[in-house]
């Protein structure tokens, strides 16, 4: 086995698949990311449409937040203050969402992660 470590092709190759596998781990990092991003979009959304249509009172965002923590106890993101920080998240960016619909999750996961995106992506 000590040899292995002694040859070159072995440690190039070595050296490529650890790149390889640090390249995709940041790829699948960034997917979950955008996902999230989208998901965390759509609720805000949604919350904004409701709060302008549907007249349901001030404890919806606290029932709401009850509803989707009992349905998805594995998941986090649900409690009353993050459903407000999906509705400003979506306020904030609703103006440019016309233009940005599709590219909103990679460039906000370029500017998390201020890593080029299209890099990445391959």
């Amino acid at each position: 086995m000590d040899d292995l470590l002694q040859n070159n092709d072995y440690i190039t190759w070595l050296i490529a698949l650890k790149s390889t596998i640090a390249q995709r781990q940041i790829k699948a990092g960034l997917a979950v990311n955008s996902t999230l991003i989208e998901l965390y979009w759509d609720l805000g959304e949604q919350i904004v449409e409701k709060q302008a249509n549907a007249k349901w009172g001030l404890g919806f965002m606290e029932q709401l937040s009850k509803d989707l923590q009992a349905e998805f106890p594995e998941m986090s993101g649900f409690s009353i203050s993050n459903l407000k920080y999906c509705r400003q998240f979506y306020l904030a960016y609703y103006p440019k969402s016309q233009q940005l619909v599709g590219e909103l999750p990679k460039l906000i996961s370029k500017q998390l992660f201020n890593i080029p995106f299209k890099n990445i992506a391959k």
